[in-house]
């Protein structure tokens, strides 16, 4: 399993998520909340998000298929947190989730600063310390990577990459949109993988994006269950990639000035 901390890593977006039933006494304890974390994540503000539905109509004129969980126009409360690190830390009546675009690593390094293991920890478990419930019903992790290709060729792409994709009869030469959706189960838990490749433009670029998660876990067991969710993505990583581009995220970055 990789244990590197790169200093050129493909990785653009790492995403962590828990959902819970709603929480209606949320927005009394959020200033208690934010007091606890308010070291660490000293930025924040409030959030407000409008709900747009786009439903068929039938011949009536009455919306189709509607979930009965959504309702048009509802207006939804998110407080985000912002650390001095860059990741952002949003909360709503039933979900708490974090985000950064400057991940380092999950839980390699040895300065927690960089560990996103560590943000995790810190928020949920000071979420938890004053708003207890005792199922969380998913949980997730999500890794969105930019990956480098040299040329639009099979040849480039093989290089690098053991891609999912159709190359033998589509070649990447030839191809403005490429793309492989896989939802699959593993070790009792649930992953997406989606491996997109795009040449509209002149750049082509290479996306890979990796989605484990797990329901209804008990609350006091979300960071084993996030370790297992974070061991599933780095091995399907590992399966997508080959030694070239290990040894191209071991290159110094460079920055655009």
């Amino acid at each position: 399993m990789i244990t590197d901390v790169f200093p050129n890593p493909t990785v653009v977006n790492v995403i962590f998520q828990i959902r819970f039933p709603n929480l209606f006494y949320l927005e009394n304890r959020i200033g208690d909340y934010q007091l606890r974390i308010m070291d660490r994540f000293p930025e924040s503000r409030l959030l407000q998000q409008r709900n747009v539905v786009v439903a068929r109509l039938s011949a009536d004129g009455k919306v189709e298929n509607l979930p009965e969980e959504v309702k048009p126009g509802e207006v939804i409360k998110v407080w985000q947190f912002l650390s001095k690190t860059g990741v952002q830390l949003n909360v709503t009546s039933d979900s708490l989730s974090l985000s950064s675009e400057k991940h380092k690593t999950y839980k390699n390094s040895v300065d927690s600063d960089e560990r996103f293991r560590d943000a995790i920890e810190f928020a949920v478990n000071n979420f938890l310390a004053i708003m207890p419930f005792p199922l969380i019903t998913r949980i997730g992790l999500r890794y969105v990577d930019n990956c480098p290709l040299s040329a639009a060729t099979n040849e480039a792409y093989s290089e690098y990459y053991n891609s999912a994709l159709p190359l033998s009869r589509f070649a990447v030469s030839d191809a403005l949109i490429l793309e492989c959706l896989a939802q699959v189960r593993r070790k009792g838990f649930f992953v997406t993988f989606r491996e997109s490749y795009r040449n509209e433009s002149k750049v082509p670029q290479l996306m890979f994006d990796f989605d484990a998660y797990a329901e209804n876990v008990a609350s006091e067991k979300y960071l084993n269950i996030t370790d297992k969710l974070h061991d599933l993505v780095v091995a399907e990583y590992e399966a997508s990639v080959k030694s070239p581009l290990i040894d191209y995220m071991r290159q110094p970055r460079k920055d655009k000035t």
